[in-house]
C-alpha cells in the first residue's frame, strides 16, 4: 500500500512525543503546518484531546508502559499503509537534586522514560524503516548530554546515556538509509522545570541532607520561584528549526547544537583539561 497522498507529492510522516508543551508542542505544529502528517504523542489522554483539538493526529504513548508504545506503532502504520518516515524522542523529564540524595530507585524511574522507552520505541520502528528503505531518527538531547551541572545528575546521568546509545547507533545504521541525529538544546522556553518540581519532592528528602542548607539558599529559589528567562535562553522554534533540517536535508548533521551555551561548552569540553573544564562548571 502506498502513503501517498492524491497529489504527486508523498505526504512525510513522522511521530513525536513529549507533545504536550515546550520543543514537542511546538515541532508537531510547525512540521504540520510544513505539510508532514504528524502523530503528536502524549504521555495523558487529556494533552491528546487537547492535541485533537487543535487539529493534530494525537495518540497517547508512554515510554513506561511497553503496550502504549505498541499500540500506538500498530495504529500509526494502520492509518499510513505500513510505513513511517522519522521518530522524534523528545519526552523526558528531570529530578532536580544532589546525586548523593537521589535514592537508586529515583534513577532507576528516570531511565525508563529518558532511556529505556526510548530505546524501546526506536527498535519498534527500525523494522518499519529497514523494509521501506530509509528513515530518519532524531534524538533530543542536551547541552547536559556533553557537560555535566550540578544538581542535575539524574537527568545529565540519561543524556550521556542518550549521546552514547546514539553515537552507537549511527555507526552501525551506516549504509541503511537510517540517518540518527542528536539536538542538543541549551536552555529553551519550556515546562521542563515547573514540571520537575513534582519529581523533586518525590524523591529528593533535602531536609535531611547534609546539604539542606545549600539546598535553601541556593536550589530552591531557582526551582521554585518563576524566575526571568536565561540570558542564552531561545524560544522553541530554534530547535525545530534544526529538526526540520536534520529531516529534510539530504546529508543530516550527527549533531546540531541549540544556543550559545551548548556551542561553549561543546568547544571548552574538546579543548580543556578536565580540571580546566570543571573549575568552569562549578560556576554555572
Amino acid at each position: 500500500m502506498s502513503h501517498h497522498e492524491t497529489s504527486s507529492a508523498p505526504t512525510r510522516s513522522i511521530l513525536i512525543t513529549g507533545c504536550s508543551s515546550g520543543i514537542g508542542y511546538h515541532a508537531a505544529h510547525a512540521l504540520s503546518a510544513r505539510g508532514w502528517r504528524v502523530f503528536a504523542t502524549c504521555r495523558s489522554e487529556a494533552d491528546c484531546a487537547r492535541l485533537t483539538g487543535e487539529g493534530l493526529e494525537s495518540l497517547r504513548l508512554d515510554y513506561t508502559d511497553t503496550p502504549s508504545i505498541r499500540d500506538t506503532m500498530d495504529t500509526i502504520l494502520s492509518r499510513t499503509g505500513g510505513t513511517l518516515d522519522a521518530v522524534f524522542n523528545n519526552g523526558a523529564y528531570a529530578i532536580p537534586g544532589a546525586t548523593e540524595d537521589l535514592p537508586t530507585d529515583a534513577l532507576r524511574a528516570i531511565f525508563e522514560t529518558n532511556v529505556f522507552g526510548w530505546h524501546e520505541l526506536i527498535r519498534t520502528v527500525l523494522p518499519v524503516m529497514r523494509a521501506q528503505g530509509g528513515g530518519r531518527i532524531v534524538q533530543n538531547s542536551s547541552v547536559l548530554g556533553l557537560a555535566a551541572l550540578r544538581w542535575r545528575g539524574a537527568y545529565v546521568a540519561t543524556k550521556f546515556a542518550i549521546e552514547g546509545l546514539s553515537d552507537v547507533l549511527r555507526l552501525e545504521m551506516h549504509g541503511t538509509g537510517i540517518h540518527i541525529c542528536l539536538i542538543e538544546p541549551g536552555p529553551i522556553t519550556s515546562r521542563i522545570r515547573q514540571n520537575s518540581i513534582q519529581h523533586f519532592e518525590t524523591w529528593i528528602d533535602w531536609e535531611t541532607s547534609p546539604r539542606a542548607a545549600q539546598y535553601r539558599d541556593n536550589m530552591l529559589g531557582r526551582l521554585y520561584d518563576k524566575q526571568a528567562p536565561d540570558v542564552f535562553e531561545l524560544p522553541p522554534d530554534a530547535v525545530t528549526r534544526r529538526l526540520i533540517h536534520a529531516l529534510e536535508a539530504r546529508r543530516p548533521k550527527p549533531r546540531y547544537y541549540v544556543t550559545a551555551p551548548t556551542h561553549i561548552l561543546a568547544t571548552a569540553r574538546r579543548i580543556l583539561p578536565t580540571a580546566a573544564l570543571d573549575w568552569i562548571l562549578r560556576k554555572l
